[in-house]
C-alpha cells in the first residue's frame, strides 16, 4: 500500500517548519525539516547572500525524495518542508515511491519579508526573499496539493490545508 507525505512549500518565512509541524502533531506521522538536508555548501552560498542554482539544489531534492521513499517503504505516511519552488523541483520530489501531495503557503513580498525580519537563527538571509519569489511557480492544476493563504494563524493554516486536501482529523 503506497502512503502518503505531504510536502509543505513554499519560500522561505512563509511558516512552513510551524505548520508542517502541525500537520505532523495532528495526524501522527514523521516530520523531516528539509532544511536540515541541504549540503554544508549550499548553506554557505545561501548565508552568503548568494542564491541556490538548479544544479545546488538538485542532489538536496534527490536526498529529500528518498527520505520519503524510505518512510513509504516502512509503510509510514510523511511530511516534509522543502520550498519546492519550480515545478521541476516538485517532479523529483513526485519521483519517490510515496503519493506526493503539496501544501503551498501563500502570502504576499511584505507579510513574509516581515515574518523574515524578525526570526533569528535562520542561515536564510532576508535579501534573498525577492530571488525565491522570482522562482516561485505556483502548484498548477494538474499538480495534487492545495494554496493556503498564510494571513491567518498557524493554527488556522493547518486546518485550512487539511480541508482543502481532504483530510478528516478528529479535533
Amino acid at each position: 500500500m503506497t502512503t502518503t507525505c505531504l510536502v509543505v512549500m513554499g519560500v522561505s518565512g512563509a511558516g512552513k517548519s510551524t505548520v508542517a509541524q502541525r500537520l505532523a502533531d495532528r495526524l501522527g506521522w514523521p516530520m523531516a525539516e528539509g532544511d536540515e538536508f541541504h549540503p554544508e555548501a549550499n548553506i554557505a552560498k545561501m548565508k552568503a547572500g548568494t542564491p541556490l542554482a538548479d544544479t545546488d539544489r538538485e542532489p538536496w531534492l534527490r536526498t529529500l525524495r528518498d527520505w520519503i521513499s524510505q518512510r513509504d517503504s516502512d509503510g509510514e505516511n510523511s511530511v516534509v518542508t522543502c520550498s519546492a519552488l519550480k515545478r521541476s523541483y516538485r517532479d523529483v520530489l513526485r519521483g519517490a515511491t510515496a503519493r506526493v501531495r503539496f501544501v503551498h503557503l501563500s502570502g504576499s513580498r511584505d507579510q513574509i519579508g516581515s515574518r523574515m525580519s524578525e526570526r533569528t537563527g535562520h542561515f536564510m538571509p532576508p535579501g534573498l526573499l525577492d530571488s525565491q519569489f522570482d522562482d516561485l511557480e505556483p502548484l498548477a492544476p494538474d499538480e495534487s496539493g492545495v494554496t493556503v493563504d498564510i494571513a491567518g494563524s498557524p493554527g488556522d493554516t493547518t486546518e485550512s490545508a487539511l480541508i482543502g486536501l481532504g483530510i478528516d482529523v478528529p479535533a
